[in-house]
């Protein structure tokens, strides 16, 4: 079953071989903010990038993708050598003047141990090529596909967790009101208590008292915030659930999240309200650095 939440960090592999030819095909993704793919391919194997660009592109949106493929002949494979002629030859015209010098002639197994004499043909036919380009790109679809695999099962590993960090917001959500009710409270009687010396017995004061005092407990007022966080909360949790690449949608809402917290806490009266304010900001974090993982 497909995990509805996907990470960004994974490993796939795939091997495979044809004729006398055998490869190997890692995928590695990190964490990145939108699709990055670099390949390294065997030299002449230039289309093999392209395709792993577009079979990438394919099954993922988000996140730094490396590939390497490499190429080397099959265990047992024979080997093609040859001589270089040239290198030869031009060993021959020194041995020649050192025999002049009166130096042993060479050996046939001396001339071929030196350097650069004996090569191994590493050539690939036409025909040969298309037939590992074919093997290879079938393959690079296996490996990202097992990339994506590990990807996916990150995003379960993701999901109980973002959840858990959800349940944490919505508990301190909840406690913010109870104390948000405490705090307007608090402030009428606050007033109420203080209205008679602040007044002193003058003539219309006591009515601009209580009107600033209803512009303080306005602008102390978190109830919209609290609205607020509590939407975000269950937007939060929908996005988890959904199929996709719902990160940089995570990502926006945590901003969000943050922005009411920092709101509370300015508007906060309270030490209490205050102190659940900063828990909060705290979880919040917490949530955001998992969100950074996901696609």
């Amino acid at each position: 079953m497909t995990a509805a939440l996907s990470g960004m960090t994974g490993f796939g592999r795939a091997d495979g071989q044809s004729g006398e030819w055998a490869w190997s095909i890692e995928a590695r993704s990190v964490n990145g903010r939108n699709l990055e793919v670099r390949t390294k391919s065997p030299p002449g194997f230039d289309a093999l990038d392209r395709a792993a660009r577009e079979l990438a592109q394919a099954r993922f949106q988000r996140g730094q993708v490396g590939v390497t493929i490499q190429l080397k002949r099959a265990e047992g494979a024979a080997a093609q050598v040859r001589v270089n002629t040239e290198m030869l030859t031009a060993y021959l015209a020194r041995t020649r003047w050192l025999m002049e010098q009166g130096s042993a002639p060479p050996t046939a197994d001396g001339l071929l141990a030196l350097r650069g004499v004996l090569e191994t043909a590493d050539e690939i036919g036409a025909d040969a090529q298309a037939a590992l380009e074919a093997g290879m790109t079938t393959d690079l679809g296996a490996a990202l596909d097992a990339l994506k695999a590990a990807r996916e099962d990150e995003g379960a590993r993701l999901a109980p967790l973002l959840g858990g960090f959800l349940d944490r917001i919505a508990e301190l959500t909840r406690a913010a009101r109870g104390e948000a009710e405490a705090q307007t409270i608090a402030i009428r009687e606050r007033f109420a208590r203080r209205v008679g010396e602040l007044t002193d017995g003058a003539d219309g004061l006591e009515e601009r008292v209580f009107q600033e005092a209803a512009m303080l407990a306005a602008r102390a007022d978190v109830r919209e915030e609290l609205d607020r966080l509590d939407a975000h909360t269950a937007s939060a949790r929908d996005l988890i659930a959904q199929a996709g690449a719902v990160g940089r949608r995570l990502d926006f809402l945590t901003q969000e999240f943050m922005r009411e917290a920092n709101t509370l806490c300015s508007k906060a009266a309270t030490i209490a309200l205050t102190g659940l304010g900063l828990d909060l900001k705290a979880v919040i974090e917490q949530f955001r650095e998992q969100v950074q993982n996901v696609e």
